[in-house]
């Protein structure tokens, strides 16, 4: 009876379905992006002309819950520490109910890989990484009618939701508070720096959410600093 934890994925932070957004493209948005960030650098920034590109995402982060809370019956807790104790410390990323989320699962690519977020819980943050083992498939929960993410308007030959399967690369060197992550986003909107247009300010509530080369780079190289 008792449900397998790799089943528990947490996904409170995602927003209702909406209509609109089922039909948007499985590609991530378009955007533009500055090279050249003055107290940021690079070695592979070759202009610092800040010229405009479309933005490229080749990183995510992805939030669960680490605490126990019922939906449905169901205790959707799923920490990192669980994920490491699955076999081969792998397991299925479920559960996923907004359009926009399921587009960048989609979107994912083997081998890119992911900022685990333990979110929903006293203090949001970082604290590992994971990296994508097998590419967007049916999600299976959305026709099982006892779990919490059941979704009865999905049908077998044409599913509306995906999952992935990622794996633990290994834990952050520490753990990365969203308050610290915040205040380098506000410096960066003044400045022009790299986590200006993070997505984890821009669209909070999306429980899968696209990371640029210098937005992974930025936040990854916070493990070094010592906790303000």
């Amino acid at each position: 009876d008792k449900k397998e934890p790799d089943a528990k994925i947490a996904k409170t932070e995602e927003e209702t379905p909406d209509k609109e957004e089922e039909e948007k493209s499985a590609k991530p948005p378009a955007g533009s992006s500055k090279s050249g960030w003055k107290n940021w650098k690079k070695t592979k920034e070759s202009d610092s002309g800040g010229e405009e590109s479309k933005i490229t995402y080749c990183h995510w982060l992805l939030k669960s819950e680490p605490e126990s809370r019922l939906e449905k019956g169901v205790d959707v807790k799923f920490s990192i520490d669980d994920l490491k104790a699955q076999p081969n410390q792998t397991t299925f990323w479920d559960g996923v109910r907004n359009y926009q989320a399921r587009n960048f699962l989609r979107a994912m690519k083997l081998g890119q890989q992911a900022f685990f977020y333990h979110s929903n819980c006293k203090e949001p943050g970082i604290v590992g990484i994971v990296k994508i083992v097998k590419e967007a498939y049916p999600d299976h929960t959305q026709f099982d009618q006892k779990d919490p993410h059941y979704d009865s308007s999905s049908r077998k030959e044409n599913p509306k939701w995906s999952m992935v399967d990622v794996q633990f690369v290994r834990m952050t060197k520490r753990f990365i508070p969203l308050s610290e992550i915040k205040a380098h986003h506000l410096a960066h909107k003044a400045d022009g720096g790299p986590l200006k247009n993070m997505m984890l300010f821009t669209r909070q509530r999306l429980s899968i959410q696209p990371l640029t080369q210098e937005e992974f780079d930025f936040v990854l190289s916070l493990e070094e600093e010592k906790p303000h």
